[in-house]
């Protein structure tokens, strides 16, 4: 710890993969002892292995899939405070839910949580003791699908600004343009405002989209690319990007070129020639992946970069956590590496590998996921920072995936890969192989609609209760859909930004009034006894969004979505916390404030059980601790 308790990790040493393989199978005989890999071991992973994976992971002994979860490691709750927080609102979310007066930290673990008057015996000459005045403490939020390194990709290239005509984009390009040398690529984020660019070309005085003419006349020695939103960002189509005519040369596009997919329009003025706008019907971008990469690529480096500003942006709401559910592909597990090697990994993070299913090819699946087995079984690989977490699953094909994934081993915004999707006997077969190798399955209920389905017959063949298995982007679930997934134990993840608060009133435009409540059922849910975890999808990265969407149920338009869906404060507090930890099998470890857990903390500028429901989805945080180490405070936080 540095002076004043700040982030700091030392650097870690190397070990073999036969170490992690001989734990394993200890552990699956029965004969694990309580030792535990030491904290700087770090896996080699063997040429092999790098196919897919391509980076080492931190060895583990986490709690099996199977087994009941283990409690907290023995931790002597005697030794001095590093740091005493008193004349607080302690929000435990213990199974009590009970509210304390002030916590006690040692080293990266909770000592005490009690009255202020307990925690004397454990202040020292050189504990810090800090009277929040009243503020609200609650455990570290756990983000259930984050996509954090998205967040610190959008500062890599230059924003637009809230420009408000073409004569304004003209401007900022021209200004971008003295500042690069002749030649080089100018390449900038979307046009509209961050985070969601809504009212998009319509907030431009033309109402539509920059030429190749208007852009080449701001910048006529440079290429420019304007490149299109991630689509779910804004969950509204189409998306779109422009270029200049030199970046359009550097394309090799003409009016001769034809758009490999259907979804992709090059759009042509009235002589056939292309006017620079490139118009998606998809939620994915394609132009950018297939002709711009050269330009709008991030690199090795860019991932690098970006990481410690995502984990900022997080920390500063009171996130300590994420599960990156939509899985990681090697260039971003590289990312994750580099940061948990230099010490700027302050966001404990589970990741679901995206296996490239192209590079696989047509080898024998067995043997492949067997050895897959070695580092993505539970117990998988990774220690209380950075760990595997399970393999994501899809169904289906789609066309302008098969394009995207002709990028690989890029992924652009993505960080998975594209072909991530099954034919669904292929995709049965996987999801069998994972079951008997003990490495969990994740999916999407709103890209794979039938994996429900999928799971249930894999049931029937191995058992999945217990496995948590992950359903993620719930939007419409049935009685019967609840029934089985709590009877499997399936772990589920919402997506209430989409499909309660941008979404909402289109499945109550879709669906009969008598089906309204299936939309996002988390009262349902819940009452019949199933895991939910929060998430945010990256937009916004405040967990209070998604916890106020859960309450409120409001949606764009100020509507109330399947209001009898609510759920209480403290109970969406506990799907933001305590479920995020069971989702990660760590719920000995984190998701509660209680002696013994790891210091994973947030000090709120609010009581999010009191403040206006209006206010909830503005709570920040004004001091965050991962660990006992504080990664986020704002100016004179405890005052």
């Amino acid at each position: 710890m540095t002076r004043g308790g700040h982030f700091r990790r030392p650097q870690v040493a190397l070990t073999s993969i036969r170490q992690v393989r001989q734990r394993r199978t200890a552990e699956a005989r029965g004969r694990m002892t309580d030792e535990r890999f030491p904290r700087r071991d770090f896996l080699k992973v063997t040429a092999s292995t790098a196919l897919t994976l391509g980076a080492g992971f931190p060895a583990t002994a986490q709690t099996s899939a199977s087994a009941p979860p283990s409690p907290a490691p023995p931790f002597s709750t005697a030794r001095p405070a590093d740091f005493i927080l008193k004349n607080a609102k302690v929000i435990t979310v213990d199974a009590d839910f009970s509210i304390a007066q002030a916590i006690a930290i040692a080293g990266e673990r909770i000592v005490a949580v009690g009255e202020d008057a307990a925690m004397a015996t454990h202040a020292a000459a050189a504990t810090r003791i800090i009277d929040l005045k009243g503020k609200s403490v609650i455990p570290g939020l756990i983000d259930g699908h984050a996509h954090m390194d998205r967040e610190g990709l959008k500062s890599i290239y230059p924003s637009l600004g809230p420009v408000r005509s073409i004569q304004d984009v003209q401007d900022r390009i021209a200004d971008l343009a003295r500042k690069t040398k002749p030649g080089d690529w100018i390449v900038t984020m979307p046009i509209g405002d961050p985070p969601y660019y809504f009212n998009v070309p319509e907030v431009l005085a033309e109402k539509r989209w920059p030429r190749r003419q208007d852009l080449d006349a701001a910048a006529p020695n440079n290429p420019v690319f304007i490149r299109s939103i991630w689509g779910f960002w804004r969950h509204t189509l189409p998306l779109v990007s422009c270029a200049n005519t030199e970046a359009l040369k550097r394309a090799g596009i003409t009016r001769d070129t034809v758009s490999p997919v259907d979804v992709l329009t090059i759009e042509k003025d009235a002589n056939g020639d292309p006017t620079g706008v490139f118009i998606e019907r998809e939620m994915q971008p394609i132009a950018e992946l297939i002709w711009f990469r050269q330009a709008a690529g991030f690199t090795r480096a860019d991932r690098a970069r970006a990481m410690p500003m995502s984990a900022a942006a997080y920390h500063a709401f009171g996130t300590t956590s994420v599960f990156e559910e939509h899985g990681v592909a090697n260039e971003l597990l590289r990312a994750y590496k580099d940061a948990y090697r230099d010490g700027s990994l302050t966001m404990r993070s589970a990741l679901v590998f995206s296996p490239n299913w192209k590079a696989v090819g047509g080898a024998p699946l067995g043997p492949l996921i067997e050895a897959w087995g070695g580092w993505l079984g539970e117990p998988a690989l990774g220690d209380d920072w950075l760990k595997m977490a399970g393999l994501i699953v899809g169904i289906g094909s789609n066309p302008a995936d098969v394009v995207r994934a002709t990028a690989s081993p890029y992924t652009g915004w993505a960080g998975f890969n594209y072909d991530f999707f099954l034919p669904r006997p292929k995709a049965k077969e996987v999801l069998l192989l994972l079951a008997a190798n003990d490495i969990r399955a994740v999916s999407l209920a709103g890209t794979s609609p039938g994996m429900l389905d999928l799971f249930e017959e894999v049931d029937r063949e191995i058992p999945l209760n217990g496995r948590r298995w992950v359903l993620g982007h719930i939007s419409v679930l049935t009685p019967r859909d609840i029934e089985r997934i709590a009877r499997m134990g399936i772990v589920l993840t919402t997506h209430t930004n989409s499909n309660i608060y941008k979404q909402g009133h289109l499945w109550q435009e879709r669906l009969p009034k008598e089906r309204h409540r299936e939309i996002t059922p988390m009262r349902d849910l819940l009452d019949a006894g199933a895991t939910v975890a929060l998430a945010t999808d990256n937009v916004p990265v405040s967990m209070f969004w998604p916890i106020w969407q859960a309450v409120a149920r409001e949606g764009l338009a100020k509507e109330r979505i399947a209001p009898e869906q609510a759920i209480t404060r403290a109970e969406a507090l506990r799907c933001s916390t305590a479920s995020g930890a069971y989702l990660t099998f760590d719920e000995g470890k984190k998701g509660s404030l209680e002696p013994g857990k790891l210091a994973d903390l947030a000090v709120l500028a609010a009581d999010p059980l009191t403040v206006d429901e209006a206010g909830l989805r503005d709570v920040s945080a004004t001091m965050t601790m991962v660990g006992g180490k504080l990664v986020h405070e704002t100016a004179n936080w405890h005052d």
